[in-house]
């Protein structure tokens, strides 16, 4: 594991294997986001928390934030790392995931490579060579969704952290197009975004060739980093919206994936509920992926 003095740990590899999981698999994405961000320690992280328990039908639980939790409290407070345990116990009870990795392996096969945001990428860096091996023992007719969990947003129209995951896209983009990777999960920009199936393969500096085009071979990026930081929302997306952008919206909650079988999975947005009259979170965003190995067809929210 390659950790950042800031604690983001990238790339997140998620190969799911058929027959280890029963179709339909529910699992539920959010984000401590950011070292200062941990889940579970502000009234909004624990909304979001108590919105995914509300759902009886979750079996996983994915996070694609930061692993560092308590330097926003003086000498890293050692009560608050326990705060964090005790609102963790009874989601991670529910579903097993006591382990960040989920590395199960009576219930999921997972190959992953773990990467800095912050540390100096080339494409002879050993990550990505490493990455590149393990996919060669990966047949996706038994393992048919490839999800991976980054930390800084590749596309992202916030203007906090933007471009912050440039190098990183640089570099493993290339291969995620080749290998017809499904979803892309990120965190560390406190707001939530879903991008349409684009690319920036073809950045030339010569010609100019600088924009997202759409590429129905690629993933789905989504920046999920609203699980309830510290720092509060990061309201300050580009005006006008980017055509690279499907949805975004400035507000705390979680996401469910739910992969229905080996070609669909339909995937939903929550919205933490904002006052006492609204019984559980509310579904803002929802859309069916088609798996790209298998059905490369444009998706409709």
């Amino acid at each position: 594991m390659s950790h950042s003095p800031r604690g983001s740990i990238t790339p997140l590899v998620f190969l799911l294997k058929k027959g280890l999981w029963a179709f339909p698999l529910y699992v539920a994405i959010f984000d401590r986001s950011r070292a200062r961000g941990d889940l579970g320690q502000t009234f909004a992280s624990n909304q979001t928390l108590y919105n995914y328990m509300s759902n009886p039908k979750g079996q996983a639980v994915l996070f694609a934030g930061d692993l560092s939790y308590a330097d926003d409290h003086p000498n890293h407070d050692q009560r608050k790392w326990d705060s964090y345990g005790r609102a963790r116990l009874n989601p991670s009870s529910r579903t097993r995931t006591v382990t960040t990795f989920l590395r199960e392996p009576h219930k999921v096969h997972l190959h992953f490579g773990t990467q800095s945001n912050e540390l100096q990428l080339t494409s002879s860096y050993s990550p990505l060579t490493q990455l590149m091996d393990e996919r060669k023992k990966v047949n996706r007719s038994e393992t048919p969704w490839l999800i991976v969990l980054v930390h800084a947003p590749w596309y992202n129209s916030n203007n906090y952290h933007y471009m912050e995951g440039e190098s990183m896209r640089v570099t493993f983009e290339p291969w995620f197009v080749e290998n017809k990777v499904d979803i892309v999960f990120a965190g560390h920009v406190h707001a939530y975004e879903r991008s349409e199936r684009i690319s920036n393969i073809q950045y030339n500096i010569t010609d100019g060739m600088s924009t997202p085009v759409k590429d129905q071979n690629t993933p789905v990026y989504i920046t999920i980093g609203d699980g309830g930081n510290i720092e509060g929302i990061a309201n300050n997306f580009i005006d006008p919206q980017p055509s690279y952008s499907a949805f975004r919206e400035a507000s705390f909650g979680h996401a469910i994936l739910e992969i229905k079988n080996r070609t669909h999975a339909h995937y939903t947005w929550h919205r933490n509920k904002e006052d006492e009259f609204i019984p559980e979170a509310v579904i803002a965003d929802t859309i069916w992926l088609k798996n790209r190995y298998y059905l490369r067809q444009e998706e409709t929210s």
